[in-house]
């Protein structure tokens, strides 16, 4: 079984972003393979700056290496409240395909239903589309494009977060 494929051999922490995460989380989106090709001007130029971090509900899965935030990063997301979004998610390419993404959602989902929400919507990068359905958002719409800063539709979906 290649790295790519392989369950999640060592453990992972998932903890709140700090803004001395920022430059490591800009790599990351900017260094996706999700946006290669047509999709990499979406990318080219996005930063998640200290500021976003503190404005927003950001949190990183990191290896169990990390020690005084020099471990590796294996994704991240970050969920704002109103109105209700999950507004990025990343795994970095080497950890994809171990449920590094499974466990964000998962994570995501108890930090909504922690702040009172009952849905949470994401407009999705069109090739994450199998992902969302497989972490169970349903589908509800599309987000047209909005030339010049996104050129195609992209899918709408929805987490219902169910109370406790």
């Amino acid at each position: 079984m290649s790295a790519r494929t392989s369950p999640i051999s060592e453990p992972v922490t998932i903890r709140r972003a700090v803004a001395g995460d920022a430059r490591r989380l800009t790599r990351l989106v900017r260094g996706s393979g999700a946006y290669e090709g047509k999709y990499a001007a979406a990318v080219a130029g996005y930063r998640v700056g200290p500021d976003y971090i503190q404005a927003h509900r950001a949190f990183v899965a990191v290896d169990a290496d990390e020690h005084g935030g020099r471990g590796r990063v294996l994704g991240f997301y970050s969920l704002v409240l109103a109105p209700p979004e999950l507004d990025l998610l990343f795994v970095a390419d080497e950890a994809q395909g171990r449920g590094i993404g499974r466990l964000l959602v998962a994570h995501m989902r108890s930090e909504a239903r922690a702040a009172g929400l009952d849905r949470v919507k994401v407009v999705s990068h069109p090739p994450a589309e199998g992902f969302y359905h497989r972490v169970g958002a349903v589908r509800i719409g599309t987000a047209l494009a909005n030339p010049p800063a996104v050129l195609w539709d992209r899918p709408e979906f929805e987490f219902r977060i169910p109370s406790e």
